[in-house]
């Protein structure tokens, strides 16, 4: 945590992180010997990008309240098991986690917020888009709430278009191990089986807070999982005939599952076109900030939270660009 200081004293941004999921026993054991399964193991965080005190640099954000959330569960802050195996001691309590996490924020200022912006980059995404209404529930005297997804709306595609192993099968594992099913909304999940309301597509139409949405259709993580053996062609002029045809396609079948644009005030989008991945830390500066007709990432996304202009940008190139 970051406090804030002077007009940004009372805003606060809180972002879930990322770093994937585990989805077996053993998967989830290797973790818990990492960053990303306890804090035994998390080494200081340097605060930037978004989280940046240079105002000229990150200049609506640079004086809030940041605090990041570590990512130790594994299952994107979604279980909730009770039983503990005491062979391994893991515990499935992702959900739990960010409640503890929210109970004690608002116990250090966040209850008297003006400004709140709950956040989450790539496996974060999805969690803050999941609890963006409990959010804006627990603090029902802010002026101005919204939350922001970064690289995690992650889509189902169809059969024909599918070459890797698909996110289908990860969220089935996941929703499983880590009895995910009772933090999802009912309104979803009486519709289809769980681990399809991990598809935001799926889930995203029952937000009523203010919603803004990062992403590429090119997004790495997006493209190997869907697409497999492209992972390693980076560069458009590495790709087969067949291999620009597949991302174009992925492109074309990930704008068609994104929310509608016909409400930008409540659902905004910067949807550029480069091969990259979580772009608050490291592309949220003038210097390699992504741009999307002649408007920074940085600037859409300020614009879009204070209410000065609503923005749902898509690049048009369908390919990717450097």
């Amino acid at each position: 945590m970051d406090r804030g200081f002077g007009e940004g004293a009372q805003s606060w941004m809180i972002h879930l992180s990322g770093g994937g999921w585990c989805r077996d026993v053993r998967e989830c054991q290797n973790r818990s010997t990492t960053s990303f399964g306890s804090s035994k193991h998390m080494p200081p965080f340097k605060f930037r990008g978004h989280f940046s005190n240079n105002k000229n640099a990150n200049p609506d954000l640079f004086n809030w309240n940041k605090v990041m959330v570590a990512y130790c569960d594994g299952g994107a802050f979604t279980g909730d098991v009770e039983t503990v195996d005491p062979a391994t001691n893991l515990h499935f309590r992702g959900a739990r986690i960010f409640s503890a996490v929210m109970e004690d924020l608002l116990s250090k200022g966040l209850k008297d917020a003006k400004n709140a912006l709950l956040i989450g980059s790539s496996a974060g995404a999805y969690p803050a888009m999941l609890y963006c209404d409990r959010f804006s529930k627990l603090l029902p005297n802010t002026p101005r709430l919204k939350c922001l997804t970064d690289s995690g709306y992650f889509i189902n595609v169809n059969k024909n278009l599918q070459k890797g192993k698909g996110f289908k099968t990860i969220y089935k594992a996941l929703v499983t191990l880590h009895g995910s099913a009772k933090a999802l909304p009912k309104s979803c999940t009486s519709r289809m089986k769980p681990e399809l309301c991990f598809f935001p597509q799926n889930m995203q139409q029952y937000i009523k807070t203010p919603l803004y949405t990062i992403m590429s259709p090119f997004d790495i993580v997006q493209v190997e999982t869907s697409l497999g053996d492209y992972y390693n062609a980076n560069k458009q002029n590495n790709c087969s005939a067949n291999q620009k045809k597949n991302l174009r396609e992925l492109r074309l079948e990930l704008l068609s599952k994104f929310p509608n644009a016909s409400d930008t005030k409540s659902r905004g989008a910067f949807i550029d076109s480069q091969f990259h991945h979580a772009r608050l830390q490291s592309y949220w500066n003038p210097q390699n900030v992504s741009v999307v007709n002649n408007v920074t990432m940085i600037k859409a996304f300020g614009d879009w939270y204070f209410d000065r202009q609503y923005y749902y940008l898509i690049d048009k190139h369908d390919l990717p660009i450097p």
